[in-house]
């Protein structure tokens, strides 16, 4: 993976926008050299990562990912999408679903190594540049763990000459977790400023929860349990953490689905074993008699948080953290305590949870064996969590059946290596089988 700077050119527009001299003498001169070495270029850059995050890689890691998973139909004869939708030998490393989380990632991984590594050597407060340093970690870190929900290996990180070294992926799931621990360390050591806060820092979303909830996640899925529960439990239950959308950056699902009707959510989440009288359907989804095309699977209008252009979209969201303890316990040999936190998310109600979501169901009442529990541990989590990005490694870690033709289960089990990848970079692994 080669380190690319096209993203300082989005920089740069923002350090001109706050006022710099537009009064350039040598329009070839190295951009970076204006936005790395000044404190108003290394905030317009924190500023333009989240921002292309927030339109690019969220987009990349819910579309594709949940076509796979099953959450979405493709509802268009385009071929990319119909491979994605077919999955299993169709889907080969030139599909643009796949490049997008690729080139996506690292695009924004060397933008958080430029803000690591320059911050540092500006002059900025403290508490904003510990601000800064964190979020960049986080986001690199966040960046590295959908990679290694896509790709059965993966660099962890960007390299120069393109010539990355590929790693299994748990060990980009370690390397994110470092990541996750030293931004917690850095904003402990030092708290953000209010400067940081106010100007830099992403409308709504909540910097120190989220990097809980990620060092959770990322835990569980790389089998850090005893780790996972720590950090789900330090995540405040009442705490909200998005990334917010506006007329001229708007919501990259809504535009998908509802502009240019491309993606289409599946009925009943995309599995045969909703219950039909969990309240989470309502929440996401709007009844409708259509059926996709060219596939024809039965399909709803999506709702919840991307049926408008400035809805904001969740970093993570609460619920998760219960079904994270859920796991966490099972696979420790605790199933009252999985069966506790299972029935904490089933009996929830939308008005006990931040975002309005509840199933509003009974208790769980099927049997006590950790076999049974994860099955609905993967119920509870494909419903709480629907196109959340997650519903890829949930099917793989709590043993759904896969991949398949089947359009209940997952196509693939991960994703072929970007052709472009392959091409420039020799250290390419061949492709997983499937």
């Amino acid at each position: 993976m080669k380190s690319s700077h096209l993203y300082i050119l989005s920089a740069l527009l923002l350090f001109f926008t706050q006022g710099c001299d537009l009064n350039i003498t040598n329009p070839n001169q190295a951009v970076e050299e204006r936005v790395l070495t000044t404190s108003d270029g290394i905030i317009a850059l924190a500023i333009g990562m989240q921002r292309d995050y927030a339109s690019q890689n969220v987009d990349a890691y819910v579309r594709h990912p949940a076509i796979t998973s099953r959450e979405f139909a493709a509802n268009t004869t385009f071929a990319n999408l119909i491979q994605l939708e077919d999955g299993l030998n169709a889907l080969s490393g030139a599909n643009s679903g796949v490049s997008a989380i690729w080139f996506n990632s690292y695009r924004v991984i060397g933008i958080a190594n430029d803000l690591i590594e320059n911050a540092p050597n500006v002059q900025l407060s403290e508490g904003t540049r510990s601000g800064i340093i964190a979020l960049s970690q986080l986001y690199k870190a966040m960046c590295l763990g959908f990679v290694a929900q896509a790709f059965e290996q993966a660099p962890t990180d960007v390299q120069a000459d393109g010539q990355a070294t590929f790693v299994p992926r748990s060990e980009v799931f370690a390397e994110a977790i470092r990541l996750l621990d030293n931004a917690l360390q850095t904003i402990s050591a030092t708290p953000p400023s209010a400067q940081f806060d106010s100007d830099i820092l992403g409308q709504g979303f909540d910097l120190l929860n989220t990097i809980h909830a990620y060092r959770a996640r990322y835990n569980l899925f790389a089998g850090n349990y005893p780790a996972a529960l720590e950090a789900a439990n330090t995540v405040d239950p009442s705490a909200t953490s998005v990334y917010t959308y506006d007329a001229e950056n708007q919501n990259p699902i809504y535009n998908q689905v509802f502009v240019a009707d491309d993606y289409a959510p599946r009925d009943n989440f995309g599995t045969r074993v909703t219950d039909g009288n969990d309240a989470r359907l309502a929440f996401y989804l709007m009844p409708n008699d259509r059926m996709s095309n060219p596939n024809a699977l039965p399909i709803e209008t999506l709702s919840g948080f991307w049926n408008t252009a400035t809805s904001s979209i969740p970093a993570y969201l609460p619920g998760e953290m219960a079904l994270i303890r859920a796991e966490a316990n099972a696979m420790m040999g605790n199933t009252t305590g999985a069966i506790a936190e299972i029935d904490a998310i089933r009996t929830k109600t939308p008005d006990r949870d931040p975002f309005g979501i509840g199933a509003s169901l009974p208790p769980y009442s099927g049997p006590q064996t950790v076999e049974a529990i994860t099955e609905e541990i993967f119920r509870q989590r494909r419903a709480e969590l629907f196109l959340n990005g997650t519903g890829w490694e949930d099917s793989r870690r709590l043993g759904q059946p896969g991949p398949s033709s089947d359009p209940f289960e997952r196509n693939r089990n991960f994703y072929p290596y970007a052709d472009q990848e392959r091409l420039n970079n020799p250290n390419t692994p061949s492709d997983p089988a499937n």
